[in-house]
């Protein structure tokens, strides 16, 4: 059976606060460096029966993880409105994503990392060639509070499904979402502690990125990523990094524009904006653009912020990320940008109403800066080549969306970004066989399909002789008559051209 996991007892705590009511949700230990070096040093042994299960078997404790999280479906939610304010609607949306991706590792990762033959080459036949995946060992993963399922979700159950333990740092801001998912797994999976969940802030993050682990996966803004790099360097401890974006919408001539800015619209302000791969700018073929304003700002207008049954986007979660959001308004309107709705006049506390900012210049905060809030730069362009060259300027290159008819695959291709999605928005984060990931300072490494699963293992390659070489090369026994015909057989295989 799972151990009961005993703190020092001098761990302090802290208090979980709702961004919504400023009322206390929760209460949770600030876990230190000797109690993270203690939680590892379970999973190490954790990670030796767990890796010793088949594939078969492990997909079989991970299933079981998704009943368990299916039938807490709606605790689960509330405690996520709770803890970072998002409707309880979109709450589900977040989880039946998070599910999917949960099921596709479990059931693909016999086929993507498995032993598999590899063929040799002319002068080595002799010898039979595989590569296989074997995991890590134990992985730490630093989740984030804007998808506190969905998110950390796509580390944890690949990295679970490659065969390691885990040790799950989430964010200070939605702890008991973590909490709940990891006594979920452990009812799932009783025998050893597989996964385990550690609390705290950047102390806590700080202490499991030294401890040993053999990887951190990392979700958050660039700047903490940075942090996080720093202190993974120490012990050369290998970063799986998704970090903060600035991804724009592109509208060709030819797009539909009702979709158009239906996908702009709900990218941009859905979960308030609080969204690594948000719609943050826009950029408008000038033939469409005055269409285009108008349909967003018609669609924005029916949005506002709130905690009433009638309101479709909550508060921001984080306090701080409400001085960025006014920073970023003020400097586009004193640089002569213009709200069609919202402003700094609609800022409430921790409720920030939908923007929409027209006219704002290229180099401003709103355009260059990750905003992280419900608001939305849109722009004329007078091609697609200006309106490429635009979107790749940013230091950032998480993801990007497309509206075109004719053009839309010509125009991803030259985007550089991790993905694309074309005429819907963010449609390749949701599929499960294809990889997630940014570019620049939007970080490297992938989550989702085999790529995901790849990250939390390493290759091995297993050569066999089969037979002796008739050329038997690597030998001090080797005649001068061998390297005549090893030269020879070198001339023909690569001599011509």
């Amino acid at each position: 059976m799972t151990e009961t996991i005993a703190f020092t007892a001098d761990s302090l705590t802290f208090d979980v606060l709702s961004p919504a009511t400023g009322a206390v949700v929760g209460t949770f230990p600030s876990h230190t460096a000797d109690d993270v070096a203690a939680t590892v040093e379970r999973a190490r042994s954790a990670a030796v029966w767990w890796a010793g299960l088949s594939f078969a078997q492990r997909a079989k404790g991970l299933a079981r993880w998704r009943s368990e999280i299916v039938r807490g479906t709606d605790e689960l939610v509330e405690l996520i409105n709770s803890e970072m304010g998002k409707p309880v609607s979109d709450a589900k949306l977040e989880l039946a994503m998070a599910l999917e991706h949960l099921a596709w590792g479990g059931k693909n990762a016999a086929k993507v990392l498995g032993p598999r033959s590899v063929p040799s080459s002319l002068l080595t036949i002799n010898q039979a060639a595989s590569v296989e995946f074997p995991p890590l060992g134990v992985v730490g993963v630093i989740g984030p509070w804007n998808y506190p399922v969905f998110t950390p979700l796509s580390s944890l159950s690949f990295a679970l499904a490659a065969g390691n333990a885990v040790v799950f740092k989430p964010s200070e801001f939605t702890p008991g979402v973590g909490a709940w998912l990891v006594a979920a797994f452990q009812r799932a999976v009783p025998e050893h502690p597989v996964l385990q969940v550690v609390t705290g802030g950047a102390e806590t993050g700080a202490a499991l990125c030294r401890s040993g682990v053999d990887k951190i996966g990392f979700t958050g803004s660039t700047a903490t990523g940075k942090k996080v790099m720093a202190a993974c360097s120490e012990s050369l401890t290998p970063v799986l990094m998704e970090c903060g974006g600035k991804d724009a919408l592109i509208v060709d001539a030819d797009a539909d524009i009702e979709a158009a800015a239906d996908a702009a619209v709900w990218g941009g302000l859905s979960n308030a904006g609080q969204t690594c791969l948000a719609v943050e700018r826009v950029y408008v073929h000038e033939a469409v653009y005055d269409a285009f304003v108008t349909e967003v700002v018609k669609r924005a207008k029916a949005i506002r912020a709130g905690t009433d049954n009638g309101s479709k986007i909550g508060p921001i979660t984080m306090p701080s990320q409400v001085d960025v959001i006014l920073r970023h308004v003020t400097d586009a309107l004193e640089r002569g940008g213009r709200a069609l709705i919202g402003g700094l006049d609609t800022i409430d506390r921790q409720f920030v109403q939908p923007t929409i900012l027209v006219d704002v210049p290229e180099d401003s905060l709103a355009v260059t800066e990750e905003t992280f809030g419900p608001t939305l730069t849109v722009a004329k362009v007078a091609d697609m080549d200006e309106a490429i060259d635009r979107v790749n300027a940013s230091r950032y290159g998480l993801g990007a969306t497309v509206f075109s008819r004719a053009r839309g695959v010509e125009i991803a291709r030259r985007l550089r970004v991790g993905g694309v999605a074309i005429n819907a928005f963010v449609a390749y984060a949701t599929i499960p066989s294809l990889p997630l990931g940014g570019v620049g300072q939007s970080g490297f490494g992938r989550v989702h399909g085999p790529e995901g699963l790849k990250e939390f293992t390493y290759a091995k390659a297993i050569s066999r002789q089969r037979f002796p070489s008739p050329l038997a090369l690597t030998t001090f026994a080797r005649t001068e008559r061998t390297d005549a015909i090893a030269g020879a057989l070198v001339k023909l295989l690569h001599g011509r051209n």
